[in-house]
């Protein structure tokens, strides 16, 4: 089994950047964790791991949340503000 290891810091770090962009789409839009989380198909559980950067979404994952957040998917994951 090949070793898989662990992601470099500034990998950690973009995930974050994107968590708090998710995170600020979702409270500018008024939204909840649970609904963000309905209306996207998932669970409140893993809305809150990509919040917080514990979790690499899939690429389908980031464009449900962006369609129900009614953001553009680069406007979570592009590099620089």
């Amino acid at each position: 089994m090949p070793r898989i290891d662990p992601p470099p810091d500034w990998v950690l770090q973009r995930r974050r950047v994107i968590g708090d962009r998710i995170r600020a789409a979702r409270r500018d839009r008024g939204m909840s964790q649970e609904r963000l989380a309905e209306l996207a198909g998932m669970d409140r559980q893993a809305v809150g791991k990509l919040e917080l950067g514990y979790t690499s979404p899939l690429l389908d994952t980031l464009l449900r949340i962006a369609d129900v957040l009614d953001v553009e998917l680069s406007d979570l994951v592009r590099r620089k503000e």
